[in-house]
């Protein structure tokens, strides 16, 4: 296979040759399942695990391959296994806070062009879940496109107040909707899909996802649940995976995630909610909390009814999660660097001769 039709372009094949060299071969890692990874090169797809010195040299998760990523790779076993030795520089991404109590990074996907954002309008519509994930695609630098599910189950008026709640947010990105039953849709998202061009799924379980990408791909690649009594199928992704669609386009598969936590989310909170950001420009004061400072233009432009209170409550919170998680990010890494010295320290101590 040329690694072309992979999204290798002259620029990343040019950071290749540096990072890689000419001992190691450049691959794309197509899926993530608990720690084993399966890598496509030239030579087609084949498993792959992270080298000793790797593994040893990453200081956290983030640093580690994700589904999408471009690595070095030295293949064994006449090709038939390889080690992961390097990783490429990111061109964008996908990453949240780990799920649970802990403060960390969790990389999701990587090097993707457009993150198709999916929520169903009969039972998932949610318009707070969408500005996470619109958050979550515009801090790493990626495109957004949201897709409107289960178009066949809600009348067209209620589409189009659907698509005007959307559009209230002050969101610009292309919306389109789509039905897995009739087939609504479906050719105008493949004609959004380039050949050599990386493109994810995101979106709750149950918004038909998985039927979607079947339909993309033209058989039933990926398998799909019963749908429950609700209308929503059953989530059967478990892990994530590049798949290769027969114009030549690249789709992440990914399974729903339950917890979107704001971490290092700053800039694409900024981006997914510009019309606030554009509006604080005319505050009275540059840290104006837009709550009851004088002269703050955001109040003022929600007193004239040209923004809504919702929209900016829900913007103050997701900036308070993200301060918050990052500030304690911050606080943990600067506890890990002190631990680390005091053994350092220590144990220098304890090998000089008394």
């Amino acid at each position: 296979m040329n690694l072309s039709e992979l999204g290798l372009d002259r620029g990343l094949a040019d950071n290749a040759c540096v990072v890689c060299g000419p001992e190691l071969s450049v691959a794309r890692v197509t899926a993530v399942d608990r720690g084993r990874y399966l890598i496509r090169g030239g030579g087609g797809e084949v498993p792959a695990e992270l080298a000793g010195r790797f593994l040893h040299l990453a200081k956290s998760s983030v640093e580690l391959p994700c589904v999408g990523d471009w690595v070095c790779v030295h293949y064994r076993d006449g090709g038939a296994q390889a080690s992961i030795r390097r990783l490429l520089p990111r061109r964008s991404f996908l990453r949240r806070k780990a799920a649970g109590r802990e403060v960390e990074f969790q990389m999701i996907a990587a090097n993707i062009d457009v993150a198709f954002v999916v929520q169903a309008c009969h039972f998932d519509f949610n318009v707070r879940r969408l500005e996470r994930y619109l958050v979550m695609v515009r801090d790493g630098d990626i495109e957004p496109v949201v897709l409107l599910t289960k178009t066949d189950l809600v009348a067209p008026e209620e589409l189009e107040r659907l698509i005007g709640r959307i559009r209230r947010l002050g969101v610009d990105a292309r919306i389109v909707g789509v039905s897995n039953v009739t087939g609504d849709g479906v050719e105008e998202v493949r004609a959004l899909m380039a050949a050599g061009k990386t493109y994810c799924l995101l979106g709750s379980s149950g918004v038909g996802k998985t039927t979607l990408i079947n339909r993309l791909v033209g058989d039933d690649a990926l398998e799909t649940g019963a749908v429950s009594h609700t209308g929503e199928g059953r989530h059967t992704t478990t892990r994530r995976q590049l798949i290769m669609l027969e114009q030549g386009a690249l789709l992440i598969d990914m399974p729903g995630m339950r917890e979107l936590g704001m971490l290092g989310t700053g800039e694409g909170i900024e981006e997914t909610f510009q019309d606030i950001a554009e509006l604080a420009q005319g505050c009275r004061y540059p840290e104006c909390r837009h709550d009851s400072e004088p002269g703050c233009a955001v109040r003022a432009a929600i007193e004239r009814h040209e923004l809504s209170d919702e929209h900016l409550q829900s913007y103050l919170k997701l900036r308070k999660e993200a301060d918050f998680h990052e500030q304690s990010y911050v606080d943990r890494r600067k506890k890990d660097r002190a631990f680390g010295r005091f053994l350092h320290n220590y144990k220098r101590h304890k090998d000089e001769p008394g």
